[in-house]
């Protein structure tokens, strides 16, 4: 009996979609899976989150706030077309920096960190614009947002529960991700 229902859970998306009228439930979706399909989105955004909770005070916010804010006008950039300079290095850069700087628990200023993620947010939102459907764009949007939002949240959550040091160790774990995602 559990076979036949665990079945039926797995098709009952299908199922679902099998039918027309999910246009923007897919632009929706697309936008919440580009940011946690690719491992280099993933490992840069837990490291936004595990920099601004280690970084505390007004950087617990303005750092995330900042990406989120940053990555959406250049998702504009990318779905309008406007072209952005080395999108995919920045984008690596992005993990190996903020997670250096979170592991190491660097804070050089409100003002430089957030000019920094938020640099490294455009170039995230860049490629999400670039590679979103032609749909609706303000659902697909609002997708990336809510899902680097979540990894933003789990990589502050991680400070707020765990020893600083493995906080401090997840980042610089993710630090290495990104050089391993580059150099590999």
């Amino acid at each position: 009996m559990s076979r036949i229902f665990l079945i039926s859970l797995c098709l009952m998306p299908t199922m679902a979609l099998a039918h027309p009228g999910h246009g923007t439930e897919a632009a929706f979706l697309s936008g919440v899976s580009h940011p946690i399909g690719g491992l280099d989105h993933v490992l840069a955004m837990l490291a936004v989150g595990l920099w601004a909770g280690i970084s505390g005070g007004r950087a617990f916010w303005a750092l995330p706030l900042a990406f989120v804010a940053a990555m959406i006008a250049g998702g504009a950039l990318g779905a309008t077309g406007v072209g952005f300079p080395a999108v995919e290095p920045m984008i690596l850069a992005s993990i190996i920096v903020i997670g250096a700087l979170a592991a190491l628990a660097l804070r050089p200023g409100l003002a430089v960190s957030v000019a920094l993620v938020a640099l490294f947010g455009l170039a995230h939102g860049h490629a999400h614009g670039t590679e979103g459907p032609a749909g609706d764009l303000a659902l697909y949007a609002a997708g990336f947002a809510l899902a680097t939002m979540a990894l933003h949240l789990a990589g502050m959550a991680l400070v707020r529960l765990a020893p600083l040091m493995v906080a401090r160790a997840s980042a610089a774990v993710t630090a290495l991700g990104g050089a391993a995602l580059a150099f590999g």
